[in-house]
């Protein structure tokens, strides 16, 4: 049994993480879906509805238990990810990545990057367009 935390903030990385984890699920297995947003007045209804799109979009093809989760409290993304894949006891986190151009190789984005320097659990970090 291997539980999973997903991030997702868009349609489009849900649509990548799902293709993933299609793949990888076998019975048993749970995931913790985990979406954040920023709260308070840096928070708009589209962004929280965006949120709750991405959240139908990656449960869509799963087929094993999944809890969804959208924070709206203030937390810095990667400091929600990480809490909820402490509370579930994840073996894996996974995010998604925008590719770099390569001049910007070396560069993740700060909650990806955020997640990878503050855990000692595995992240699988999928890809998406390439950035431009």
């Amino acid at each position: 049994m291997t539980t999973f935390v997903v991030a997702t903030k868009n349609v489009e990385t849900s649509e990548r993480i799902n293709d993933y984890l299609v793949g990888r699920l076998t019975d048993g297995d749970r995931v913790y879906v985990v979406n954040s947003q920023e709260g308070g007045d840096d928070s708009e209804a589209g962004d929280i509805r965006m949120g709750t799109e991405a959240i139908d979009a990656l449960t869509e093809n799963i087929t094993v238990p999944v809890e969804t989760h959208q924070f709206v409290r203030g937390n810095d993304p990667a400091e929600d990810i990480l809490a909820a894949a402490t509370e579930y006891d994840a073996d894996e986190i996974c995010i998604a990545i925008r590719k770099r151009n390569p001049t910007g190789k070396i560069v993740f984005g700060s909650t990806a990057q955020d997640l990878l320097l503050s855990t000692d659990r595995p992240v699988v970090a999928v890809p998406l367009e390439t950035e431009r």
